[in-house]
C-alpha cells in the first residue's frame, strides 16, 4: 500500500501529536488518579466530574472551550502569547492539547481502577518499617499500579489518534500542521474521486488501533509477570 506525501504527513503528524499528548498528560493522570483514590476533601465529587467531563461533552464543545481559553486572544492564551510568544491555536501543539484533554479521562479511569486494587496494607506495612511517603509510592504503589498505567496510556494514545471534533474546532485543518489522520480522512471523503485514498487511511487507522491494543495487552502481561501476578 503506497501512500502519497500528504497522507504520510497526516499519519506521522497523528503519531507525533498522540505521543506528545500522552507524554505530558501521564504524570497528571497518575496524580489525578491518586488524589481521587487516596484523598478525601470537600469538592472531590466536583473534581471527579470535571476530570470526566470531556467524556460526555460533545467534542466540538471541548474544542470551543479550548479556543476561548487557549486561543491567541483567550483568557489564558493571550498571556502565553504576549509574555512568551507562544500559542496553541492553529498549531500541532494545540492538536496535542486537544487530544490530551479528550483522552485524559480514559487514562485516569484505568489508573484509578488499578490504584483501587492495590492492597493498602502493603503501603501501611512499609510506612511502619520507616519508609517515607514518596518511597512507598515509587517502590510499592507505582509498580503495583503499572498494568493500569500501561492500559491507561495506550487507551489515551489510541483515543488521541482518533480525535477529530475538538481538534478541528480548536486548530482547524491545516495541511502539514494540524491535519491529523481523522482530519485527512474527512478532507478526502469530502473530495470527489478520493475514495481510495480515504480507504487507505482507514486501513492505517485500524492497523494503528489494533497494534496499540496488542501492545497494551503484551506490556500488561509482562508487567504482571514481573510482579508475580497471574496473567
Amino acid at each position: 500500500m503506497i501512500l502519497s506525501d500528504p497522507e504520510w504527513q497526516a499519519v506521522l503528524l497523528s503519531l507525533k501529536v498522540s505521543s506528545v499528548a500522552v507524554l505530558f498528560s501521564l504524570p497528571l493522570g497518575i496524580a489525578a488518579a491518586w488524589v481521587l483514590v487516596r484523598c478525601r476533601f470537600p469538592g472531590k465529587t466536583l473534581l471527579d466530574s470535571l476530570i470526566h467531563l470531556p467524556l460526555v461533552l460533545p467534542p466540538v464543545v471541548v474544542g470551543y472551550l479550548l479556543l476561548t481559553g487557549f486561543g491567541r486572544r483567550g483568557f489564558i492564551g493571550q498571556y502565553l502569547y504576549d509574555w512568551f510568544g507562544f500559542t496553541f491555536a492553529f498549531s500541532w501543539r494545540g492538536a496535542a492539547l486537544a487530544s490530551a484533554v479528550v483522552a485524559f479521562p480514559l487514562m485516569v479511569r484505568a489508573i484509578r481502577l488499578a490504584l483501587e486494587g492495590v492492597d493498602g496494607r502493603l503501603e501501611l506495612a512499609a510506612r511502619t518499617l520507616g519508609a517515607g511517603r514518596w518511597r512507598v509510592f515509587f517502590t510499592i504503589t507505582l509498580p503495583l499500579t503499572l498494568p493500569g498505567i500501561i492500559a491507561g496510556t495506550v487507551l489515551a494514545f489510541a483515543r488521541s489518534l482518533g480525535e477529530f471534533g475538538a481538534t478541528i474546532t480548536f486548530v482547524s485543518n491545516i495541511p502539514g500542521e494540524t491535519r491529523t489522520l481523522p482530519s485527512a480522512m474527512y478532507t478526502l471523503i469530502e473530495t470527489p474521486g478520493a475514495e481510495n485514498a480515504a480507504a487507505r487511511l482507514c486501513l492505517i487507522a485500524i492497523a494503528l488501533a489494533l497494534c496499540s491494543l496488542w501492545l497494551a495487552e503484551w506490556l500488561a502481561r509482562r508487567g504482571r509477570k514481573k510482579l508475580g501476578m497471574p496473567c
